[in-house]
């Protein structure tokens, strides 16, 4: 660990103590585990304390952890990890929204990752009042993973059309969607319709032996 990392590391402790369910290392950047309940309190002060000074969040991103951890799943889709899972903080609920944060002050990244509590209607608070920049990186997460920022002042979709159905992120989503669109010449109007392709099977993970591809020892 760089000196720089410990020091954010030891002002993360200081300053939320307790407030932090979990804080891990992984490729020389921090990441902290934060309740939802808590966020808005802890977000704001990782702003404006001296010793942080988060000024920027350049980014914000939903997660689906349904099946997380696991090789293969029920349709076949690989959801394994790089890292081991026992190297990861408990994944208590489905949904979660990443944070990933900016000190230019003090040249330091962070990454924030809070849980939605309820896994059938994800919710968080917006963080709008605290970085405007999280706008429209709130309104794809909605359109996307369906995760309901409370406070925010325009969540609609952004990626996809005001008809479509479902959220095309989500890992239970179907491969073919739910409904498909086309132009109606007769009525002069785009139509939605059910499906009309089959539905996909994804190819499972081929598993190899340990030494697949390495030349043998007496070559």
């Amino acid at each position: 660990m760089t000196a720089e990392l410990g020091t954010l590391r030891t002002n993360l402790t200081v300053s939320f103590g307790d407030k932090l369910v979990g804080l891990e290392e992984k490729l020389g950047e921090l990441t902290v585990v934060v309740r939802a309940a808590d966020m808005l309190e802890v977000l704001t002060r990782m702003r404006d304390e001296p010793a942080l000074r988060f000024e920027q969040l350049i980014d914000l991103c939903a997660l689906d952890y349904s099946a997380y951890g696991s090789d293969v799943s029920e349709a076949g889709a690989y959801y394994g990890t790089d890292f081991p899972v026992a190297d990861h903080p408990a994944h208590p609920h489905r949904f979660a929204v990443v944070y990933n944060l900016l000190s230019v002050s003090h040249k330091a990244r962070l990454r924030v990752r809070v849980f939605a509590e309820d896994d059938e209607f994800p919710v968080l608070a917006s963080v709008i009042d605290i970085w405007p920049s999280a706008n429209w990186y709130e309104r794809e997460a909605f359109d996307l993973y369906g995760v309901v920022f409370s406070g925010h002042p325009d969540l609609r979709r952004i990626l996809t059309d005001y008809g479509f159905v479902g959220n095309p992120f989500r890992k239970d989503f179907p491969l073919s969607g739910n409904v498909e669109m086309r132009y109606d010449p007769e009525q002069q109007r785009v139509v939605y319709q059910p499906v009309s392709i089959d539905p996909r099977e994804v190819t499972p993970r081929i598993v190899r032996e340990e030494h697949y591809a390495s030349k043998p020892e007496n070559e």
